[in-house]
């Protein structure tokens, strides 16, 4: 397709004339069929909802089709109107726009719906099962149109997928503000999702899905890479090597296809069980998996074979988790690091297949008969659980991967409570690794996409960024020297890793001086034409004080307020007045709706001085607001960098705590 067929098929939005009905390809990786939970007149005000986006001459036709897609899938995609180019991130200079700011956000969204990049993409789903960047296919026409003709003096406002408009601000402002599933606090049930979703009025963003700043899975696969590395730190003498021991863990669909990768870059054997047939072949075609296997007995052999001679390989295996847990245990393999990355945010509805089921019997029974399905589910966490615990017994360190298994296996009644009977008895890895290691220290999940599209800016930026982190790394503390060499390894490594699917994406952690001075010498490197083309900056929500929940990201959160989500919510407004070009907020994400508000940005480089600006003032707000909240729920690492930055920067004033010696507090209620 030519840039100008592109661009005038962008700009029309909605087609003048009704396009003709398509039909879904045979072989795509479709999202699970919804469950059928809207009554006779909320099904007919989800046609009502849908129709609104057209013309009243189309409404007869449309109506019976959207019909008939409720009905067999659950939710209205509008499938006919996906567009006919293909999907991808293009150069930017490919898509029409008066602003490169808008045309970077068209770039990051088509990036997120790329086929190759996308779990589901024929429902305009990224990752997790139903992480959404829209509801449906007009939605995704009419935002295209909108950032295609945006000002700078201009903010889009999305409501869950929904372009609301354009409205008149100030070169000052972002571009687009998005809010996905910011439901009333008594609305945020798993029902109510599926409910609200099913009638067209609100969406679940995952976390970078419904916010445009999903790179595929090299953003996971780095935050796996670290927490990997550290956990082995924790289980082994600091003579021992990886090599060889196992790394046991589910999930290669979406963001969990990253598993394998993570674990051949920290060096051990992982083994990772797929249900999706589809989903284990994507991931061994895209080289992120080494080996498929498909028979237990194989599995056991193998697994055997790369012990003995102390391999780094990746197996992914095609069948049931909780097979591997239980025949491990009966054949005495030893599990150093265990943990679980299925969508279980998701339970109910293709985030977790039980075992006893095939994927095309669960796919079925989670539709006729879900409560069916809902107990199967649960007595397979109850059976996980049980398998777990008996290799936790014989010394495996298991540690809950931020995918509410923890939380749904305590729901199932599985033996999963610590004996206080108020925690959890495995840790989450926030909790244990990246939480006291990196977020309290400031390190997150930093991010940036050349818009050029060529992998020789990309280049360009591993080198920069692999020069600034060396220099920061001679005068920086050792309480954080490990996390920079951690860094420094993963960008030095980066290219040979061929962690790119889709955009010219990378990832690393760092602290707000990291991120700071990393993209200010990119922004030099864009205005001296160095790098040809302006770059995006962004992160995972998935940071240090982007999102709250408690059971993942806060989960290391001890003064009582881990409930709370004042952070999330000030981190998105004052990202938006400090230069962000996009903000957005959700409720849900990688723990499941209603369990976590997470946000984030998106910050476009373009060379100049008002970008230099903007990057300085808002990235250091944007990681210190979460620092200053860490500290003063008295985590140590949190107090050490909030001191070492108010020291640093004399306007930064924020209130530190007073401690309290424990032996007077024990004493007071002992009556």
């Amino acid at each position: 397709m030519t840039k100008e067929n592109l661009k005038t098929q962008i700009l029309q939005g909605i087609p003048q004339e009704l396009p003709a009905k398509k039909v879904y390809p045979k072989h795509a990786n479709r999202a699970p069929k919804r469950k059928d939970i809207l009554s006779l007149e909320e099904k007919k005000l989800a046609i009502r909802n849908a129709l609104r986006y057209f013309p009243p001459d189309w409404h007869e036709i449309l109506a019976k089709e959207f019909a008939v897609e409720l009905n067999t899938l659950g939710r209205i995609y509008m499938y006919r109107f996906k567009p006919d180019y293909p999907i991808y991130a293009r150069p930017i200079d490919h898509y029409p726009a008066k602003s490169t700011q808008a045309a970077s956000i068209m770039l990051m969204v088509q990036n997120n719906l790329d086929p190759q990049v996308a779990q589901h993409p024929e429902e305009l789903i990224t990752y997790g099962g139903n992480g959404a960047v829209f509801q449906n296919w007009a939605q995704y026409l009419l935002t295209m149109q909108y950032l295609a003709n945006m000002t700078n003096e201009q903010t889009l406002h999305i409501y869950s997928g929904h372009p609301m408009g354009l409205f008149p601000s100030s070169k000052e402002a972002p571009r687009v503000v998005v809010t996905n599933g910011m439901m009333i606090p008594n609305y945020s049930k798993q029902d109510d999702w599926e409910k609200y979703n099913a009638l067209g009025v609100t969406q679940y963003g995952q976390m970078t899905a419904g916010s445009y700043m999903y790179i595929g899975p090299q953003g996971i696969v780095h935050g796996t890479t670290i927490t990997v590395l550290n956990a082995f730190r924790k289980v082994l003498q600091k003579e021992e090597s990886s090599k060889g021991k196992i790394f046991l863990t589910s999930g290669l669909g979406g963001m969990s296809g990253a598993q394998p990768k993570a674990g051949n870059i920290a060096g051990c054997i992982t083994i990772c069980a797929e249900v999706n047939r589809a989903a284990a072949q994507k991931r061994h075609q895209q080289g992120w998996v080494d080996e498929l296997l498909e028979d237990l007995d194989q599995l056991v052999n193998r697994t055997r074979q790369a012990i003995q001679k102390e391999e780094v390989v990746s197996l992914a295996y095609i069948g049931n988790i909780v097979d591997v847990w239980e025949r491990f245990d009966q054949e005495n393999i030893f599990i150093h690091l265990g943990s679980d990355q299925t969508s279980l945010h998701n339970p109910w509805s293709g985030g977790y297949y039980p075992a006893g089921l095939t994927f095309e019997e669960s796919n079925q029974l989670m539709r006729i008969n879900p409560e069916s399905f809902k107990q199967k589910v649960q007595a397979s966490l109850r059976r996980q659980v049980a398998a777990i615990n008996k290799h936790t017994s014989k010394g495996t360190y298991f540690f809950d991967y931020g995918n509410a298994f923890l939380l749904e296996a305590s729901r199932a009644g599985a033996e999963i409570m610590a004996e206080n009977g108020q925690e959890f008895r495995y840790p989450s890895y926030v909790q244990d690794i990246l939480g006291p290691m990196c977020f309290d220290y400031g390190f997150g999940p930093f991010r940036w996409v050349c818009t050029s599209g060529d992998p020789m800016d990309l280049q360009k930026t591993d080198d920069i960024a692999l020069q600034t982190l060396e220099e920061i790394k001679i005068n920086a503390p050792a309480e954080i020297r490990q996390q920079i060499k951690d860094n420094i390894k993963w960008i030095r490594e980066a290219s040979s890793n061929k962690l790119v699917v889709g955009s010219q994406a990378r990832i690393l952690y760092a602290d707000a001086e990291g991120r700071a001075e990393i993209a200010l010498a990119f922004n030099a490197a864009i205005n001296s034409r160095v790098i040809s083309a302006p770059i995006v900056l962004g992160r995972d929500h998935h940071d240090v004080g982007g999102t709250d929940s408690p059971f993942r990201e806060t989960s290391n959160i001890y003064d009582g307020s881990k409930f709370t989500a004042d952070m999330a919510i000030h981190n998105v407004i004052g990202d938006s007045f400090r230069g962000a070009t996009w903000v957005s907020i959700h409720n849900g994400g990688g723990v499941g709706w209603g369990e976590v508000i997470n946000g984030g940005f998106g910050l476009v480089l373009d060379g100049s001085d008002d970008a230099a600006r903007r990057l300085k003032n808002m990235l250091f707000y944007d990681v210190n607001n979460g620092i200053s909240r860490r500290s003063w729920a008295r985590n140590k690492e949190a107090l050490f960098a909030i001191k070492r930055e108010m020291a640093r920067t004399p306007e930064l004033k924020v209130i530190l705590p007073n401690l309290v010696e424990d032996d007077l507090i024990n004493d007071l209620f002992n009556y």
